[in-house]
């Protein structure tokens, strides 16, 4: 069952958050996604995983607002981009005031790599201050190593982004405007280079990947793979964070994430 807090009376809210103590947020942007996705894609994608993972582990569910740190896609129509300040500033203030209200463990999931640097600032300066522990959840990634094995690429507006709207809402698809996969030259390296944990450089604009502003093959997704799409991410997800939180808490019993039904078993 979903609890979301907008959905939810004072009192609701109070005895989730007695409960379990455990807020999950879906973290994502609003940015152009090529001719055949919305602008909406990363957020879509945040949520979907971020709502399964929450009814799984019976914690609150608190929306973010749909706009990310997104400055590699401005200057292309439907691209909102929040400066770093304003997006830390707003999650800084949504975690100190759940905080309050007694969530002591915070689980940010993140469809949009732009606002990696923001909330890792936001986290550990929280976590610190605090004493709460949070983790971050890149749920693209999550899915990217879930579907690499069957051909899925997260690249921009690929196969991967056009499976999570699949799996979202269909009719807002417009495969028919990219009847052919792209592959910009450069395009994988430059994304590979971007990515790395080891020695990285930096795309400031989306065009220096693909001229059109994406690239991939959107004919990847099915309706079989998007029936399954949040709760295989979701999944994966929540394995790893038991694993996470296990090695925060470690000393405190198991250290298993708190769940509305352990509560009750207690």
């Amino acid at each position: 069952m979903l609890h979301s807090i907008a959905s939810l009376t004072s009192p609701d809210v109070a005895a989730v958050v007695r409960r379990s103590r455990m807020a999950v947020l879906p973290l994502g942007s609003i940015e152009q996604h090529g001719p055949h996705l919305p602008c909406g894609t990363d957020t879509m994608a945040a949520e979907a995983v971020a709502e399964r993972l929450a009814g799984h582990l019976d914690a609150l569910y608190v929306p973010f607002a749909p706009y990310g740190v997104t400055p590699i896609h401005a200057g292309h129509p439907g691209t909102i981009s929040l400066s770093r300040e304003t997006f830390e500033s707003l999650l800084r203030d949504i975690c100190s005031e759940l905080h309050a209200m007694g969530v002591d463990t915070f689980v940010l999931v993140n469809w949009h790599e732009g606002n990696t640097p923001s909330l890792d600032a936001v986290a550990t300066e929280v976590q610190d201050r605090t004493g709460a522990t949070f983790v971050v959840a890149q749920a693209c990634y999550v899915a990217q190593r879930i579907y690499r094995n069957e051909g899925g690429e997260l690249t921009h507006g690929g196969g991967i982004e056009t499976l999570a709207v699949m799996a979202c809402d269909p009719g807002l698809l417009r495969l028919d405007r990219v009847a052919e996969p792209a592959r910009p030259p450069g395009a994988e390296a430059l994304d590979a280079m971007r990515r790395s944990r080891e020695v990285y450089g930096f795309v400031t604009d989306v065009t220096e990947l693909a001229e059109e502003g994406w690239y991939g093959r959107p004919d990847w997704a099915t309706a079989d793979r998007a029936a399954t799409f949040a709760e295989r991410v979701a999944g994966e997800v929540l394995e790893q964070l038991k694993r996470v939180v296990a090695a925060r808490r470690r000393g405190t019993g198991d250290g298993s994430p708190r769940t509305g039904k352990d509560e009750e078993e207690r």
